[in-house]
């Protein structure tokens, strides 16, 4: 097709130590980047002349640093454009990056600086800075922490510490020698597609964290084969949101760069809705969970609106539904009366739901991470957004499969395999990859990577799936099935997206492997609950109190039902608690993707957990005429 040569041939598709510098000599003063300075209240744009001045600075100074070649240093920081100088001023001396979760502990920091050896740290903000300096004596190779933020306040005894601003100044004081400029040169004409990029540790739900290595080849690989199925151009606008640690975010972000995108770089997670508002993106990735919360949003305003306002989006959102599951998805033509009816809706009721997220200039938005689930899917289409479903991994680069434009689209596949990527299906219908996206394996782990690459080159998933008319369908990781006592399989994390659908769910896990049914552990939205609770006049002392209420508990095994109503008798939820407190980072609950530990969760919730089977041995055991007063038994 004639516009996806064009889009081709719009892509910079040199080698990433280049990419920078080459697209600042065709772009100069037009914005690269952009970001919201919270004291001047306002987002200021980055040229992309300024974009690879700073580059070249970092490039400039690591070498004086004395840093060699293929030598790893790590990035742990919050979203901000000097991750971007950092990562590509690395990049043009052939240096690999690290990027570190910003809200990593101090002992995941410590395993990865002296797992990579790390010698020079660049932190983001007061959070990362107190973390790294407390770990430098039991980091064994950390020589110095450069700090971004200039408000940062330093310990007393800290003389290993300096200010990314200062750090620039001091290796460039002076000018550079000509043994700077030749070895900076010598370097950029030797990167190849062979070197090492980036090691990206992953979170790891169970045990320690891998890092997977990734190369420049693999990346200019990857944005050959999306820049042919996705319609990006140098005119887009990307809303950086997730981490760029984040494989889905930095590999997302690069693409855009390579096609000349304007990155608008959140640097707080939480202000992602006020950033939307106020960038007005065109495009933006996500995991499922953002747009449950939108979708969760949307229903809200539908609940708390007038009649009026309810009967209007409502069926606004039907006919988009029917526009988009009867006909776009399936590359059908839309009946002319039907399309007309849309085309009114989708210029007042849906255009006036879009602009108030932010959205009236959507292009498309790629999600992937976890399962999406049916309705938010069909909504985010019904609502005019051109959802990207996807599927990729760490190991992957991202982008195994993906819903491609003018291809039939079916409502819970994954999409179609991108260009060049080989897949078979293994014991338990594991997905097994090859191609040239795939990792080489993990930093310094070789039986780990054999455990994970045959001897055939296949990389083991741990997914399982299976292919149906060219569409990827993905199943459940084959380590999270449960196997009941009774011998039943359940996939919890079908089980978890349904409930956390609705809006009085905040976190939800399924209990059930070697047990006789399924219960649940939930964290309900407090805020919500609360409201609920004061509306109809249930009085509360504390959050463990409204969690034990036979009313709340009543209200959620009601919602409960509804929920689960069509899955079958052995997958569904026969008892649960509210717990008071939500899971986090901080206790080991979640990993730095916000994705359960389980195995932390069920030992943190040992006792809990054995109760409930404990009482419903003993209601079973009971005479029939005995009335069980268990208010959390369904």
């Amino acid at each position: 097709m004639f516009w996806l040569k064009k889009l081709h041939d719009m892509q910079n598709n040199c080698h990433l130590s280049k990419l920078i510098l080459e697209q600042a000599k065709k772009y100069g003063d037009r914005a690269a980047l952009s970001y919201r300075d919270y004291a001047q209240k306002k987002w200021l744009p980055i040229s992309w002349k300024q974009f690879a001045l700073n580059v070249q600075k970092v490039s400039y100074a690591l070498l004086r640093l004395g840093v060699k070649v293929q030598e790893n240093i790590a990035v742990f920081s919050q979203n901000k454009p000097e991750t971007h100088y950092v990562d590509f001023g690395a990049y043009g001396i052939r240096v690999v990056t690290i990027p570190i979760y910003a809200t990593s502990s101090a002992a995941q920091i410590t395993y990865m600086l002296n797992d990579a050896q790390v010698r020079f740290l660049f932190v983001g903000e007061q959070q990362q800075y107190d973390v790294a300096f407390s770990v430098i004596s039991v980091a064994r190779t950390l020589e110095k922490i450069i700090i971004f933020d200039r408000s940062v306040k330093k310990n007393d005894s800290d003389h290993l510490s300096v200010y990314f601003d200062d750090f620039l100044k001091e290796e460039l004081a002076g000018g550079l020698d000509d043994d700077i400029k030749a070895e900076y040169k010598q370097r950029q004409a030797d990167a190849n597609d062979d070197d090492l990029c980036n090691i990206l540790y992953t979170s790891g739900t169970t045990g320690q964290s891998k890092g997977v290595m990734l190369t420049y080849g693999q990346y200019r690989e990857g944005f050959r084969v999306n820049d042919a199925v996705l319609p990006l151009s140098e005119n887009d606008v990307f809303l950086n949101f997730l981490p760029y640690t984040h494989i889905f975010e930095r590999a997302w972000c690069y693409l855009g760069l390579t096609e000349g995108a304007l990155q608008c770089v959140n640097l707080r997670p939480a202000d992602v809705q006020r950033s939307m508002q106020e960038v007005h993106p065109t495009c933006m990735c996500a995991v499922p969970r953002f747009w449950e919360k939108v979708y969760q949003a949307v229903l809200e305003k539908m609940e708390n609106g007038t009649f009026l306002e309810r009967k209007l989006i409502s069926e606004a959102l039907e006919v988009g539904k029917r526009v988009w599951v009867n006909y776009k998805s399936k590359g059908k033509s839309v009946p002319l009366g039907l399309a007309l009816q849309y085309k009114l809706y989708d210029k007042t009721i849906i255009k006036l739901l879009r602009k108030t997220l932010g959205l009236e200039r959507a292009n498309f938005f790629p999600t992937a991470g976890a399962a999406v689930s049916p309705e938010v899917e069909t909504f985010a289409h019904a609502a005019g957004i051109n959802m990207v479903v996807g599927y990729g991994l760490t190991e992957s680069l991202a982008t195994v499969s993906c819903d491609i434009p003018g291809k039939p689209s079916t409502l819970g596949s994954v999409g179609r395999l991108i260009d060049k990527i080989e897949i078979k299906f293994g014991e338990n219908d594991e997905i097994l990859l090859r191609g040239k996206t795939i990792t080489p394996g993990y930093y310094k782990k070789d039986s780990q990577t054999k455990e994970a690459i045959d001897d055939e080159g296949w990389f083991h998933t741990g997914d399982a799936g299976y292919m149906k008319n060219g569409e990827l369908f993905l199943r459940e990781r084959i380590k999270d099935l449960f196997k009941t006592s009774n011998g039943k399989y359940i996939a919890p994390q079908m089980i978890e997206s349904k409930l956390v659908l609705d809006r009085y769910f905040d976190q939800a896990v399924i209990v059930a492997d070697k047990r006789k049914f399924v219960s649940a552990l939930i964290v309900p939205s407090y805020a919500l609950l609360e409201d609920y609770a004061r509306q109809h006049g249930i009085q509360f002392a504390n959050r463990e109190a409204l969690c034990t209420h036979p009313d709340i508990i009543k209200f959620y095994t009601e919602r409960i039902d509804t929920l689960q109503q069509d899955l079958a008798h052995y997958e569904q939820i026969k008892r649960f608690i509210l717990l008071p407190h939500p899971f986090t980072m901080e206790n080991g609950e979640l990993t730095n993707t916000l994705k359960v530990r389980r195995r932390m969760v069920y030992e943190h919730y040992a006792e809990q957990i054995e109760q409930i089977y404990v009482e419903a041995e003993a209601a079973a055991a009971a005479p029939k005429s005995s009335s069980n007063n268990n208010n959390n038994e369904k």
